[in-house]
This record gives C-alpha cells, structure tokens and sequence, in this order.
C-alpha cells in the first residue's frame, strides 16, 4: 500500500477527481481518499511518481507518507 498526503482538496469533487486520477494509474487497485485528514490510500503495484505525477495533472500537490 502507498499513502499520499494530497493538499488543495476542499470538497467532494475535489476527492472523486483525485480518486479518479489515481485509479488512472496503471497497477492501482483499492484507491481510498479521504477529505479531512487529506490522505490518498494506493493498493497495487504501483510507481510512486507516477501516482504524484497524476494527482498534479488534476492541480493538487501530494508527497509520500513515510
């Protein structure tokens, strides 16, 4: 599993475009968002920067939680 902190989501569009762009991501499975704390939940196998790099073609900016 991957964990994204994602930053700039403010409603429920914004979670369902983010939802929609990882879920974009080839190998991505389980895509979970969350709006309060601001966390994206990734299972699969999956390239980091590849996950980050769909987040910020929606216009969020997002890092890996450690």
């Amino acid at each position: 599993m991957v964990a994204l902190k994602v930053k700039g989501m403010t409603c429920n569009h914004c979670v369902k475009s983010v939802k929609e762009a990882l879920e974009s991501v080839e190998g991505s499975q389980d895509v979970r968002v969350d709006l309060g704390s601001g966390i994206a939940k990734i299972d699969g196998q999956v390239e980091l920067d590849k996950l980050i790099a769909a987040i910020e073609e929606e216009g969020y900016s997002a890092s890996a939680i450690a």
